[in-house]
């Protein structure tokens, strides 16, 4: 069934305008939700742009779960390929699955608010149109973590990497032990590492309530990460190394497109000044968190003007001292540093 919120409704594949205010209109396909409806478990939230290629692999593998009190929920930002006819044909065939298509081109970061705006599970697992769980008991295994854990505001699991051909080129587990890892923990230690260690949005699975905030459009790489220290604040994160996904890495993601301009470290920036003063950052590790950061800051070359000023006043928040002695112990590492790396990647073909 077809619905539409204006009297012509656009095809998808079409053309579309790119707006950056308040969305437009958007297509319906499949059954509008009712207020009496029961509220799911699970929202399975897939934002998708020119997937069409991918699409099948995601969505089969959220019907192929073992949990049963989940909804699937679509939203495809106005694609401009076979995404439409793909998403048309798993509606009609599957109750369960809502799908919009956005009249106009909102974005990324607008078109994950949209995403979960229209949740109404307990819990939100995001999973983009490129990626897809990798066991069918993916869902039951994260809501259990969430479950059997009051305390921790996400689950957050390993992940399978995969190529273009759906091929397992290395596992994903940067973030530690399995269970518990205190919120500050986990966001001083993404600071000091200068990377996100806890992965991506299709890997987590996170409490509905504490982020109704949405993701901050300030950030256009870092979204997901500036959302785990927003959620992370307010508690923490319970993770098992099992790989209960797999992250598809190919030339047309945004993180790719986004390197030649230094989008990220820009970001980083951003998200240390608006850090690095909280009160639970005072400790030792601290410090190192603080060096990192300015080193990768003079590595670079900085960003000009703006960050210079930012650079002086992490120095003196550190210490010159203090930058003088983790640099030597840098350099005293980096042969250590290296070997470890060539012995994940090479040996264990883990990301490093």
């Amino acid at each position: 069934m077809l619905q539409s919120d204006t009297d012509a409704a656009e095809v998808p594949g079409t053309s579309c305008e790119r707006v950056e205010g308040r969305p437009r209109p958007r297509l319906t396909i499949g059954t509008p939700v009712s207020n009496d409806f029961t509220a799911p478990k699970i929202s399975v939230l897939i934002p998708t742009y020119n997937y069409a290629r991918y699409l099948p692999e995601a969505i089969e593998s959220v019907l192929a779960q073992d949990f049963p009190d989940y909804e699937l929920v679509i939203v495809d930002d106005c694609s401009e390929d076979d995404s439409g006819a793909v998403l048309r044909r798993y509606s009609e065939s599957n109750s369960r699955i809502r799908v919009q298509i956005n009249r106009s081109n909102l974005g990324m970061v607008a078109n994950w608010n949209y995403c979960l705006s229209l949740a109404r599970g307990e819990y939100i697992q995001f999973l983009f149109g490129d990626d897809k769980l990798a066991d069918r008991q993916t869902l039951s295994k994260m809501a259990s973590l969430l479950d059997n854990n009051p305390a921790a505001v996400m689950a957050v699991a390993a992940r399978n990497i995969i190529d273009g051909d759906s091929k397992i080129v290395e596992v994903c587990d940067q973030l530690g032990a399995a269970g518990f890892h205190r919120g500050w923990e986990v966001i001083t230690r993404c600071f000091e590492m200068n990377a996100n260690i806890i992965g991506e949005p299709s890997v987590v699975m996170f409490r509905h309530e504490l982020a109704l905030r949405g993701f901050n459009h300030r950030y256009h790489q870092l979204t997901d990460l500036e959302m785990w220290f927003h959620l992370l604040e307010k508690g923490d994160a319970v993770y098992t190394p099992e790989p209960l996904y797999c992250f598809r890495r190919h030339g047309r993601q945004q993180t790719v497109l986004n390197q030649a301009s230094r989008v990220g470290e820009r970001e980083a920036l951003l998200l240390l000044s608006e850090y690095h003063l909280r009160p639970w950052f005072m400790n030792h590790k601290r410090r190192r968190m603080l060096f990192t950061q300015i080193y990768s800051l003079r590595r670079h070359g900085g960003f000009g003007e703006d960050t210079r000023e930012l650079e002086s006043r992490l120095l003196e928040s550190l210490g010159q001292a203090w930058y003088n002695w983790f640099w030597m112990l840098r350099k005293l590492g980096r042969p250590f540093q290296n070997l470890k790396r060539f012995y994940n990647k090479h040996l264990l073909h883990r990301a490093v």
